[in-house]
């Protein structure tokens, strides 16, 4: 049976949910929810909001706001995992071991971190001056994030994409280093809303001050579209969709024929003030139904904590296994575990060592992989792939059906018979520990 899509995504609590985390988030991820193929997980990222916000009550108020927005959206609690990262401690160990297989140089290249020290360059202050150890490990927590329930696909906006990079080269480092471990994950990416424009036309974002907050009353979500910043072409006088903020939102909450709509009014000369008026009116008709069960969850938190708690609950049932798994191939062992040690003679003896696959990349910028046995012997070694996706998905397909050996063998050093035996019975050995 086909392995289902793993969906992950987080929104970090730092301030009040608004129409850029509907669209670019909240919207798309209820909908892959709803997908019977996709296993979804969901958190409320408030490790990541210590890094910018120091204020208590602003990440409690922040982190029950964002989970009621998702709630009122329609996400199904009992058919995702929903959680609080902070509710799984297990990721920020994990945290740690990619710290420890990533390069700083990587973390450098950050695009959070760079924007921070050019901003000091600028003011003419020291590059690091009041940049946390925080901000410059966020990629790695992110990693953690998504790899700890080693994520396929992980919905970003262009200005993330980054971090997904960033992740993968860290799986790829771990699983060279310590076999195949992690899933490298891809960024899922809706072209027309990932970046939505705020009132002032610049990314909405809770930095900028910019936003239209989700479930604002009606009357001030139609004050707040009122101030989007326009040019000044009267009625009557053809404008520009390109650049303009009225209709980036617009199109993000419209069908293709309702922007088109819209496209024709602006080279027909409409009113910035009847466009606003479209705006609002379309926007009210999505969010309007919404509102009431928001309202509800904000007047009842504890019904937003045990969803998380159920969901935390979920998600560390999968967490501690793997992350006991990781701590054996780094090394994190029981004592007993150690080549020869004593053991008693009356317990029972310890499951037989496995093979492990290695991932790894050559000086001719090929990526290649080799099964290794328990005890060092190299039992098969792929040719060269153009891409570390391409060796991983190889792994993959042999860890899930060892009988592809034969099918994938253009893809495989050549074997003699005695090799290929030793490799088929390494590899059902490895499915039937995965079984079990």
């Amino acid at each position: 049976m086909q392995e289902p899509t793993r969906f992950l995504t987080g929104i970090t609590p730092s301030g009040t949910p608004h129409l850029g985390n509907f669209v670019g988030s909240i919207r798309p991820s209820v909908a892959a929810s709803r997908d019977t193929g996709v296993e979804s997980y969901y958190f409320l990222a408030d490790y990541h909001a210590l890094i910018k916000c120091h204020d208590p009550e602003r990440v409690n108020r922040s982190t029950l706001e964002i989970a009621a927005s998702w709630l009122a959206a329609g996400l199904d609690p009992e058919r995702v995992s929903f959680y609080r990262q902070s509710d799984i401690p297990e990721i920020p160990e994990l945290h740690w071991l990619l710290t420890c297989v990533t390069g700083k140089g990587l973390l450098n290249r950050a695009h959070a971190y760079k924007a921070a020290q050019d901003k000091n360059h600028e003011a003419g202050r020291d590059g690091d001056d009041g940049v946390s150890a925080g901000l410059f490990m966020y990629p790695v927590l992110m990693a953690a994030d998504i790899l700890m329930f080693n994520a396929h696909r992980v919905p970003v906006g262009r200005d993330q994409v980054q971090h997904i990079e960033m992740a993968r080269d860290m799986a790829a480092s771990f699983n060279h280093l310590y076999g195949a471990h992690f899933t490298l994950p891809e960024a899922a990416i809706e072209d027309n809303v990932a970046l939505l424009a705020g009132l002032d036309g610049r990314k909405m974002s809770k930095s900028y001050d910019n936003t239209i907050p989700l479930f604002t009353p009606r009357e001030q979500l139609k004050k707040l579209i009122g101030a989007i910043v326009t040019d000044s072409r009267a009625p009557g006088e053809p404008k520009e969709t390109s650049g303009s903020a009225l209709f980036q939102i617009y199109q993000a909450f419209a069908t293709p024929e309702e922007t088109e709509a819209m496209r024709r009014a602006y080279a027909e000369g409409i009113a910035w003030g009847e466009a606003k008026q479209w705006l609002f009116e379309r926007i009210d008709e999505e969010i309007a139904p919404l509102r009431a069960r928001y309202d509800d969850l904000m007047a009842h938190p504890e019904k937003v904590e045990a969803m998380l708690a159920r969901g935390a609950e979920r998600a560390r049932a999968q967490a501690a296994p793997f992350l006991r798994q990781l701590r054996a191939a780094v090394g994190l062992r029981p004592l007993s575990a150690a080549i020869g040690t004593p053991r008693a003679q009356d317990k029972p003896a310890a499951p037989a060592a496995l093979a492990s696959f290695k991932q790894y990349r050559e000086a001719d910028g090929l990526f290649y992989f080799k099964l290794v046995a328990a005890d060092g012997r190299v039992l098969l070694h792929s040719t060269g792939f153009a891409a570390p996706r391409e060796a991983g998905q190889a792994i993959a397909r042999l860890q899930r059906e060892p009988d592809a050996l034969a099918q994938l063998a253009d893809r495989l050093q050549p074997l003699d018979a005695a090799a290929a035996q030793d490799a088929s019975t390494a590899l059902h050995a490895l499915a039937a520990a995965r079984e079990a």
